[in-house]
């Protein structure tokens, strides 16, 4: 019992503020990186309140940075900190937060994009996919340059059952640019619809908490920054591999402004297209002239399902790339319309 009450009351002791650590150990975002840090302790208090209840937690916090977020965490009495920097600037001032905070955070000089997180932590901590979400948390404030690669490699992460969610179903609390978070939690038929809404739509309960003004950071981004929850679902809305999900959903959106039909034909080599992508609709119920922001999850569960009927019929379909074959024949007629779709999720 003594130990419990020693992990609920633990506060830091006075530090530097992180203006202070910022300016001892000469830290200076770096643009290349989009870096950009959050000084202003009672947001990061509020990040880490959202996030849910971290008492005797085991947190994954990804780009800590000088540390900002970091503290608030340590204040919320967690069991473990694991800390994962690339930028070696930072280890000092983490190594500062770790001296204050015995045995509570541990700092790895490396990669969140590499960093094998399923080994971090206890065996125990593992719970069945069905059960509630494991105590194990992740938290960040990510680069700009990062986010979205990052929550793309979790999302298939999820689907997969490993990575940070050999654990179970870890929940994520992340920030990203307000675009980016519109896009994650956008509804069907609104304008920032678009691939991620539903590639995280179909696998996570998704949440924008709250929203950031750009003056808090340093520099100022151009742009605000949205706090985005994500609870893996117990059974995801489509029942298909990734890879599989994400070629369906990819090709639905690369004529967003056009109808859907349009987009799903480049499923098919351009000799079979019209023929298939016909059965494709029918098989799935759904109507040809629907805008890509139009399509449901369910929608997308129905059209996954036949698609994959389709290339169970034929097993060098989904092999089939029409971008690769625009490559060879250098065709113009199938690129993408210049509204960042082609670049963007």
């Amino acid at each position: 019992m003594a130990a419990s009450r020693t992990l609920t009351t633990f506060r830091l002791p006075p530090l530097p503020t992180i203006r202070e650590i910022i300016k001892l150990f000469r830290l200076q975002a770096v643009k290349q990186l989009s870096q950009n840090f959050l000084l202003d302790l009672k947001l990061t208090d509020k990040i880490v309140r959202k996030a849910g209840n971290l008492t005797n937690a085991y947190v994954y916090e990804v780009g800590p940075g000088p540390g900002g977020i970091t503290r608030s965490i340590l204040n919320a009495s967690v069991a473990e900190l694991l800390v994962v920097e690339k930028d070696s600037r930072f280890i000092p001032g983490l190594q500062m937060l770790s001296d204050a905070a015995p045995g509570k955070l541990r700092i790895v000089h490396g990669d969140v994009l590499t960093f094998k997180v399923e080994r971090a932590f206890p065996e125990s901590l593992k719970r069945q996919w069905e059960d509630d979400p494991p105590n194990v948390h992740i938290i960040g404030n990510l680069p700009f340059s990062v986010s979205t690669p990052l929550i793309i490699k979790w999302l298939e992460n999820v689907s997969q059952k490993d990575g940070p969610f050999a654990y179970g179903r870890t929940q994520m609390t992340l920030t990203f640019q307000q675009e980016v978070a519109e896009r994650l939690t956008a509804s069907t038929g609104s304008r920032q619809r678009s691939r991620l809404s539903v590639m995280a739509q179909h696998l996570c309960h998704v949440r924008h908490l709250f929203t950031i003004p750009g003056r808090a950071f340093v520099p100022k981004p151009q742009v605000d920054v949205g706090v985005v929850h994500f609870t893996p679902l117990v059974r995801p809305a489509i029942q298909q591999p990734f890879e599989l999900v994400e070629k369906v959903v990819q090709s639905a959106f690369h004529f967003r402004r056009k109808y859907c039909h349009r987009g799903l034909g480049m499923l098919f080599p351009e000799a079979q297209r019209l023929e298939s992508t016909e059965k494709l609709l029918q098989g799935a119920d759904v109507d040809p002239t629907l805008r890509p922001t139009q399509l449901s999850v369910s929608h997308f569960r129905s059209l996954c399902d036949v698609y994959r009927k389709m290339c169970d019929e034929d097993p060098h379909l989904f092999a089939y790339n029409f971008r690769e074959e625009c490559k060879r024949t250098k065709c113009k007629s199938q690129e993408p319309e210049d509204d960042r779709e082609s670049s963007r999720l």
